[in-house]
């Protein structure tokens, strides 16, 4: 009788903290009022308090829900835990409130979603000219936790898909308010790009390219060579043809979201010796070959530019580049190259087609700067018409992780000077031709290329494709070109699902 009571008093027990547990979720998200939350960047006390003063309010907590307002939750009982130091965890100097144990577990498991759950806000609403940046908030995990598949199983407070960058923000319905969450989504060894992201908006509203040396205001070309940060989005959809390079400054995000922009049928994109781009939702195709002509850089620079090649992107000497969710195809030389020294690169959630040499990375054999280079290619999707280089690697480490190779008539990836590559989680499906199976090519080497490392973990070789390795078999000697988790290849499909330009529009889920 004893054993059956305390049986029961367990089951109780159980009963009383689900119960409990599903009051505190009512509390929350049954708001007393809505609060509208201006020039404040923490939110966390009954008054709203500026950025110098952190006097917080136990037992208040503040959240939203995929909304474009806050809401508050009452009634927490406090038991006086500091969340300071979680803060610092997560890349903050303070967390908003001390709560009670229940609800800081909540925290933490909706911090570990793609959930819409923050304690900082911004005031973001987009308008047609440039504004002030807001504050923004960052993102409530880092990369390791952004890419764990744990938060697969948290019920209906995620719409995780396995992609990091796209779970960090595709669930918000109200993603054109929240434009600069974006820069915190950055993965692999891009991920600190963070672009225009501490700068103002500015909308670009004239598709023309009349002059290069003296670009109109609202024009794209005036908008990339300004020397403060930019997050640059476009008012209507346009097909932009550049009369020349459209050469970039630092610190810029061209975000492409909720319309359709075409950069086409002239010259393309040129980021040279620069810092901190995003490039995100646009269409890049049908590049030409431009220069000997004068073109502007900067508002103080103008100067002359000899032949460019007709890349799609182009980076030279550049540094913390994100290429995101782009769709490239049919330009005169590459798709994406980087040269000269460039590295923390990330190229991801791209959608590649018709093309011949897609992707070169590095300048060539004898430039050993390019030895430092370290680039992430993750989540593209390789489709139809390619033939060779996705990508062709040189000097440098290179993580390919869990990208869709549908579709190559020469071979997948290339490498000439003793590069490291690390594929991982790959889905490589091999053309019907029996003599264009081989997902590897060696360029132009005798036997020294035994000694490169490059391997092959868990990727899915389909259609007869084989991929040969080479070099050691030690995790430890692809540790620069590692740069982060890599899912199943049974989840490619599902992962690159999304590649290329999203069909994004405001009040839905991108």
């Amino acid at each position: 009788m004893r054993a059956r009571s305390s049986a029961t008093m367990g089951v109780s027990l159980n009963l009383f903290s689900l119960l409990s547990t599903m009051v505190l979720l009512l509390a929350l998200f049954v708001s007393a009022e809505n609060e509208k939350l201006v020039n404040s960047r923490f939110v966390g006390t009954e008054e709203l308090q500026s950025s110098k003063n952190h006097q917080w309010q136990t037992g208040v907590v503040y959240f939203r829900s995929g909304q474009s307002k806050w809401h508050k939750g009452y009634n927490v009982k406090p038991l006086g835990l500091d969340l300071k130091n979680l803060g610092r965890l997560f890349g903050y100097h303070s967390f908003p409130c001390s709560c009670s144990a229940q609800t800081l577990s909540l925290q933490l498991d909706l911090a570990l979603t793609s959930y819409d759950f923050y304690f900082f806000t911004s005031d973001e609403a987009l308008n047609e000219h440039a504004v002030d940046n807001p504050d923004e908030i960052a993102s409530m995990v880092d990369m390791s936790i952004r890419n764990s598949t744990e938060r697969r199983n948290l019920g209906f407070f995620s719409c995780a898909t396995g992609n990091p960058v796209d779970d960090c923000w595709r669930c918000d319905p109200h993603w054109q308010l929240h434009r600069k969450r974006l820069a915190n989504c950055g993965i692999g060894f891009g991920r600190n790009a963070v672009g225009g992201r501490d700068g103002k908006y500015y909308v670009v509203n004239n598709p023309g390219d009349d002059d290069p040396i003296n670009p109109r205001p609202g024009t794209l070309r005036h908008a990339v060579i300004q020397d403060q940060p930019l997050w640059i989005v476009f008012k209507r959809d346009m097909v932009i043809t550049l009369k020349q390079e459209l050469i970039m400054n630092s610190f810029k995000t061209i975000d492409g979201r909720g319309v359709n922009v075409h950069i086409a049928y002239g010259a393309c994109i040129t980021v040279q010796f620069i810092t901190n781009v995003i490039i995100h939702g646009l269409h890049i195709h049908d590049c030409k070959p431009t220069g000997n002509a004068m073109v502007r850089s900067s508002p103080s620079h103008y100067g002359w530019r000899t032949i460019a090649d007709g890349d799609g992107i182009s980076i030279f000497g550049s540094s913390h580049i994100w290429i995101d969710h782009n769709s490239l195809s049919n330009c005169a030389d590459g798709l994406i190259d980087a040269i000269m020294g460039s590295t923390a690169i990330t190229i991801s959630n791209n959608y590649f087609t018709h093309h011949n040499e897609v992707m070169l990375l590095g300048h060539s054999d004898s430039y050993t700067r390019d030895k430092l280079m370290q680039v992430t290619i993750a989540y593209n999707h390789f489709g139809e018409g390619l033939i060779q280089r996705m990508p062709r690697c040189r000097h440098g480490y290179f993580h390919v992780v869990n990208n869709d190779y549908t579709h190559w008539e020469m071979y997948a990836i290339g490498g000439s000077a003793e590069p490291t590559i690390n594929s991982q989680g790959n889905r490589y499906l091999a053309p019907n031709n029996a003599f264009a199976k081989e997902v590897t090519h060696r360029v132009e080497t005798n036997n020294n290329w035994k000694h490169w490392n490059w391997r092959s973990e868990g990727d899915l070789l389909l259609n007869g494709a084989y991929f040969i390795a080479s070099g050691a078999g030690a995790a430890g000697s692809y540790a620069r070109a590692s740069s982060l988790g890599a899912k199943s290849s049974s989840m490619v499909g599902t992962i690159t699902a999304g590649a290329g330009v999203l069909n994004c529009r405001r009040g839905y889920q991108c």
